[in-house]
């Protein structure tokens, strides 16, 4: 396959049958991150010598905010507590995903500013910015920072991963599991290792750039402008690889309903427990 074939079928993959971008600069950093899937099913392979590490590295290379560096990985491989992983990822009306426990590691990505609080104290100081939610949210995004920086290094040496949002459903329980002190908390897993040839994972397709990308100011689009593209590349999709027929609409209607909470409702206690007063 010719670079030019095989970067047309990257584009295909990621926009389906969709406007695609006629002027990317192509490169291979490029390319790997285009080509990203979403990974569930692994080899019983453990995780390559240095493959931590290196995850680790990268993740501290990514920006973080003020130089705090709030943000910490709990990095689980014990069998026993993949399981209990596995049950936290439970809800009242999802089923766990038990691909968790057969990876052979599981990341959890803490935002954490208990060192900041603590230094802080140890030099004589009032940590009172910990108490308001620019905090929480700078710490926050410094993790997701971390973490996207961490997969990408994942896929870089041959391995595959997933996030798992679905840790949020028990987010006291998985605290307590793993140890995690005051102003510390789980964002998200991610559940990494050696893709499974057999069980291959695909590209998802994603909205047409001109649905996301805005020149100058924010404009607002009816949704009927664009949606009905999207769907036939979501339809289309779902078909090819034998998932059952829904439409994408009805997906973030039930992404945006309650019930599919299914125990995160809880997420704001549990994180004022943790001493984030978020003011």
């Amino acid at each position: 396959m010719t670079d030019s074939s095989r970067r047309d079928a990257l584009l295909e993959a990621r926009y389906g049958q969709q406007a695609t971008p006629a002027n990317i600069i192509w490169n291979e950093q490029i390319e790997a991150l285009l080509a990203h899937r979403s990974v569930r099913a692994f080899t019983g392979e453990p995780l390559p010598d240095g493959a931590l590490e290196t995850i680790t590295a990268a993740a501290q290379s990514a920006s973080t905010s003020s130089n705090l560096h709030q943000w910490s990985l709990v990095a689980v491989s014990d069998p026993e507590t993949r399981a209990e992983l596995a049950r936290l990822t439970r809800g009242a009306e999802l089923p766990g995903q038990e691909f968790v426990a057969q990876a052979p590691s599981v990341l959890l990505w803490v935002a954490d500013m208990s060192r900041s609080h603590a230094i802080s104290v140890e030099q004589g100081g009032e940590p009172a910015v910990t108490d308001y939610v620019d905090a929480f949210l700078m710490a926050s995004v410094d993790a997701a920072l971390a973490a996207q920086n961490g997969l990408v290094a994942a896929e870089a040496v041959g391995l595959g991963g997933v996030y798992l949002g679905s840790l949020r459903n028990h987010a006291k329980e998985l605290a307590d599991l793993i140890g995690l002190p005051a102003y510390a908390y789980v964002v998200f897993g991610m559940a990494i290792g050696v893709p499974d040839p057999d069980r291959p994972s695909a590209v998802r397709p994603r909205p047409a750039q001109d649905v996301v990308l805005h020149r100058e100011r924010y404009r607002t689009r009816p949704s009927e402008e664009w949606i009905e593209d999207y769907e036939i590349a979501f339809k289309d999709f779902r078909a090819e690889y034998g998932l059952r027929d829904k439409t994408w609409s009805h997906s973030v209607a039930v992404g945006t309903g309650l019930d599919y909470l299914d125990g995160r409702e809880n997420l704001r206690r549990t994180l004022k427990e943790r001493g984030y007063l978020l003011r």
